[in-house]
């Protein structure tokens, strides 16, 4: 067999194996609004972990951290702070969520805001803009997947055909199995992954340089000045790094991450997770070593994101490809998936019943969620199919928008005398003025992160917002 032969069988095996373990996952469970988006709540910390790795170390995590280190350097770093940070916050934020959303039986984000301020409109508000965020995360996912099989099958693959065909996959498996589909998958999507950075992360050095030590000696006499601030960059300084460390940690607003806290069956379950998740970390520093060894043994690519497979494809054997390609491609269906099931519920419970259908039964709520998926997926596809924008350029403007979430949610838990009007008019002036900075290419501003600027400003707005309107009920009383 010739070498892209031997890659492409392998990689087409992961997936189909992924896709039928996606697909059997749910035939014993009746998938009723509970189950579907939930499953349940009975996940423990093994579940509740691969499902969360699953979310967090996606298509992102091997091409766009590695992709970035190739034509970026040292700011690229922010990446490993915030991942382990946000385990931080979410010790003390998860077990909380946790605990409202059993009290009530909250099962997405909007259902927190609905609960805790009594406003459907905030509600609705909230899940209009999850969704936007997550179309863009959903097409970072694809875009990433398409880049991973067209180049791990020496190009018998293109792009455009392989994110379709995993988009039908991916919309497949969540219609029949739900998130707990999404978690069986995560397993092997794990293993792949770990495999994958401990031999690219150790192995590119050995070869090509005889050890990591040597081959960070031989970057720095190449590029000096690549691995510290601000990089091969102009102006992403310290005062970004810190700033965009800190907007990522408080981007533990997701939407499916709160879904993702609501399958768990204790608040402990969470406590557990949160202590051994960044231990996933520390294969996100092996592809961090691989992304800088491929700046020396293919420079000149003009795509970063291309860094670290045509590396491998220069290095390794067809079938070690054949396996980092088919790791690549779970590691965006599984994101994919569970960003899909999470963008289609949100629609159906709490945009469309509340506001088109208020009689309609959780049953069928359910359906009109599984509906949706064909037209969620389709969107996110034509964006992917469409757009030539960088895999952490879309991150990053994902983050600046979802992270306008968290006075909200922090506020919420922690400070009765915040009001619906407060929140509204942070969120309005934290979505609008990140929006401006980023399209009007002031990102960064004044040194800074453009959505920590908004966030600044959305706090603001909330707690004065607060102070100038009667206080209210919460509705966690």
């Amino acid at each position: 067999m010739s070498s892209s032969s031997v890659a492409l069988t392998i990689i087409l095996g992961i997936v189909a194996i992924g896709s039928f373990v996606g697909f059997y996952a749910g035939r014993k469970h009746r998938l009723n609004l509970e189950e579907w988006a939930v499953a349940g709540r009975g996940f423990g910390v093994v579940l509740v972990w691969l499902l969360m790795a699953g979310e967090i170390f996606t298509t992102f995590s091997l091409l766009g951290i590695s992709g970035w280190i190739y034509a970026k350097g040292g700011p690229t770093l922010y990446t490993l702070a915030y991942l382990t940070l946000s385990q931080v916050i979410g010790f003390f934020l998860q077990p909380a969520i946790w605990e409202v959303g059993r009290r009530f039986g909250l099962q997405t984000q909007p259902d927190f805001f609905a609960q805790r301020y009594g406003s459907k409109l905030l509600a609705a508000a909230v899940a209009f803009l999850d969704i936007f965020f997550l179309i863009i995360y959903l097409q970072l996912q694809l875009t990433g997947l398409g880049i991973i099989v067209e180049v791990a099958s020496f190009g018998q693959i293109a792009p455009a055909p392989a994110m379709t065909a995993a988009a039908v996959i991916i919309a497949g498996f969540v219609y029949t199995s739900g998130v707990r589909g999404v978690a069986w998958v995560a397993i092997i999507k794990d293993i792949l992954l770990v495999f994958a950075a401990l031999v690219v992360g150790i192995g590119l050095p050995y070869i090509h340089f005889g050890g990591i030590g040597r081959m960070f000696a031989a970057l720095a006499a190449a590029k000096p000045g690549h691995m510290v601030m601000p990089g091969a960059t102009p102006n992403l300084g310290h005062s970004w790094y810190v700033s965009a460390v800190l907007l990522s940690a408080l981007g533990t607003c997701w939407p499916h991450t709160f879904g993702s806290i609501f399958t768990a069956k204790s608040a402990d379950t969470l406590r557990r997770n949160t202590i051994v998740m960044p231990l996933y970390v520390l294969a996100l520093g092996l592809i961090v070593v691989a992304g800088c060894a491929a700046i020396l043994i293919v420079p000149q690519l003009k795509n970063g994101d291309l860094a670290l497979l045509t590396a491998v494809r220069q290095t390794f054997p067809p079938w070690f490809l054949g396996v980092l390609g088919g790791a690549g491609a779970l590691t965006a269906m599984v994101p994919a998936a569970i960003m899909i099931l999470t963008a289609s519920t949100l629609f159906a419970k709490n945009i469309y019943r509340p506001l088109v259908a208020p009689a309609l039964s959780d049953d069928q709520v359910a359906k009109v969620a599984r509906i949706v998926i064909a037209g969620t997926t389709a969107v996110a596809l034509g964006l992917a199919l469409h757009s030539s924008t960088t895999l952490v350029a879309l991150l990053l403007t994902a983050y600046a928008g979802i992270g306008q979430f968290f006075p909200g949610l922090v506020l919420g838990l922690c400070w009765k005398r915040v009001t619906t009007f407060g929140i509204f008019a942070g969120l309005v002036a934290g979505i609008g003025l990140a929006g401006y900075l980023i399209l009007t290419h002031r990102d960064p501003i004044g040194g800074l992160n453009a959505g920590f600027v908004a966030l600044l400003v959305n706090f603001t707005f909330a707690v004065m917002g607060s102070l100038a309107t009667p206080r209210q009920r919460s509705g966690f009383e």
